[in-house]
């Protein structure tokens, strides 16, 4: 349900990401090089993160709500009175699709943000679309596009854990209780999985140059 804000955000990335490339390689006669700028600028670095950012807006609030209401519904309590483990049955599946949709999720803002770099530096600024293409071609590398997936993994594991655990643990804020609580924990989790990106995504890029 977050692919229409991810095509959304994408598109208009790409897009700038091709005005602002053209403007600052035009004066060094590089501009054949827009291609290649956009392409590794989405594949390396904005497209799992901003990929990361929107989905925890859009899905990770969501979990954090859900499991929060459920706790002080004593939902959860109930699970436990079933004998049924609330981390296997509600956490795990969370997690095991936030790593299965993340990378799928950042492949698609990929696609789409290169696509609007076309539609930028070609079709409005009047490069030649065969030296679009052959420059993103010939400079983006399978490395490029695996680091990119291990980073969406990572901060798949982050924010689906971060949330969990906000709405797991919503009982015992010490500021809040009950529909209160729930709120603050779901802005919690937002502003915390969002630090946690940034600062994961530079430990993740020194590890991997």
């Amino acid at each position: 349900r977050s692919i229409t804000i991810i095509m959304l955000v994408s598109l208009f990335t790409g897009m700038v990401l091709g005005l602002q490339a053209h403007h600052a390689l035009v004066q060094f006669g590089a501009e054949g090089a827009v291609g290649s700028l956009v392409a590794l600028s989405l594949i390396m670095e904005l497209g799992p993160v901003l990929t990361a950012i929107m989905i925890t807006a859009r899905a990770g609030s969501a979990i954090a709500a859900e499991i929060g209401i459920l706790r002080i519904s004593e939902q959860i309590d109930a699970l436990h009175t079933m004998r049924i483990n609330p981390i296997r049955y509600l956490v795990s599946p969370r997690i095991a699709a936030a790593v299965i949709s993340f990378p799928l999720l950042t492949a698609v803002f990929d696609l789409i943000g290169i696509l609007g770099g076309y539609i930028s530096g070609v079709m409005l600024l009047g490069l030649n679309a065969g030296v679009y293409w052959h420059s993103t071609q010939v400079y983006v590398v399978m490395s490029d596009i695996t680091n990119g997936f291990i980073k969406a993994v990572v901060f798949a594991v982050i924010v689906a854990t971060v949330c969990c655990y906000q709405g797991y643990f919503a009982h015992t804020r010490r500021d809040s209780h009950g529909a209160q609580a729930v709120g603050l924990s779901t802005t919690s989790a937002v502003v915390i999985s969002c630090v946690l990106i940034l600062v994961s995504d530079y430990v993740v890029t020194s590890l991997l140059i």
